[in-house]
């Protein structure tokens, strides 16, 4: 398996090599019984938890216009209470089609394009 791409300015170029018993094994992870979803009409599902702070975080950056991911960061962290769960927004923001992101001088810099 290879993976490319870039980490900010770095180049990263992966290469995961795996004997067919690791592969097996690996695959065994993911044949674990997932049990089918509960069938629910859009407008009784309930919420998630999340999807409050998800909105608070989006508007931050709608507000905002355009933040660099530091400044973004500090806000999302005050937001969720805590690093990892700013970071998590941090990414859901910028694999979001409302946003859009540029490598910038010293940081990326996210866009809202709502």
């Amino acid at each position: 398996m290879r993976i490319r791409g870039h980490i900010g300015d770095w180049p990263v170029d992966l290469t995961l090599e795996l004997e067919p018993a690791e592969w097996a094994q690996l695959g065994g992870q993911l044949t674990t019984a997932v049990p089918a979803p509960a069938v629910a009409s859009p407008a009784t599902a309930p919420a998630r938890p999340d999807d409050a702070l998800w909105q608070a975080a989006r508007e931050v950056l709608r507000n905002a216009g355009q933040l660099n991911g530091p400044e973004l960061l500090e806000h999302l962290e005050g937001l969720a209470g805590n690093t990892a769960a700013g970071k998590r927004l941090l990414v859901r923001l910028r694999h979001s089609v409302e946003v859009k992101v540029e490598s910038g001088a010293d940081a990326p810099v996210y866009h809202w394009v709502g």
